[in-house]
């Protein structure tokens, strides 16, 4: 039995996200477990989350791989979560809004890309 679709393809947030995260190279979207993912290769991003026991839901926010080094200032601040099934996986998800800062986001998206791309497509990211 296949998910059930948790977003809005019209969703402008998910649009922000989407431009972001396809703009780094040989990045792909794919719809996993109903939600949009962003591989290169592997994954880098997912779009919304929640956390464990499916109670809280975050459904305008981005999963993505922290740098070790800003993970625990990352988990002190309450705009970022652990996200239920990536979170043990050393994954974070960072809540959007009106005041979201895209620079930030493109800069955590660029730094989780980095976690998965091939050799390749960093030569292109850096070239």
């Amino acid at each position: 039995m296949p998910h059930p679709i948790m977003f809005d393809d019209s969703d402008p947030v998910l649009g922000r996200v989407r431009e972001i995260a396809l703009a780094l190279p040989d990045a792909t979207e794919v719809v996993a477990h109903g939600r949009p993912t962003f591989r290169c290769g592997k994954m880098f991003a997912n779009y919304g989350g929640g956390l464990k026991g499916g109670k809280v839901r975050y459904d305008q926010s981005v999963l993505f791989i922290p740098d070790e080094a800003e993970k625990p200032a990352l988990e002190e601040d309450l705009r970022f979560y652990v996200p239920a099934y990536y979170g043990p996986f050393g994954w974070l998800g960072l809540i959007l809004d009106d005041a979201t800062d895209w620079d930030e986001v493109a800069e955590l998206l660029d730094a989780s890309y980095r976690h998965v791309a091939p050799k390749r497509s960093l030569a292109k990211l850096d070239g």
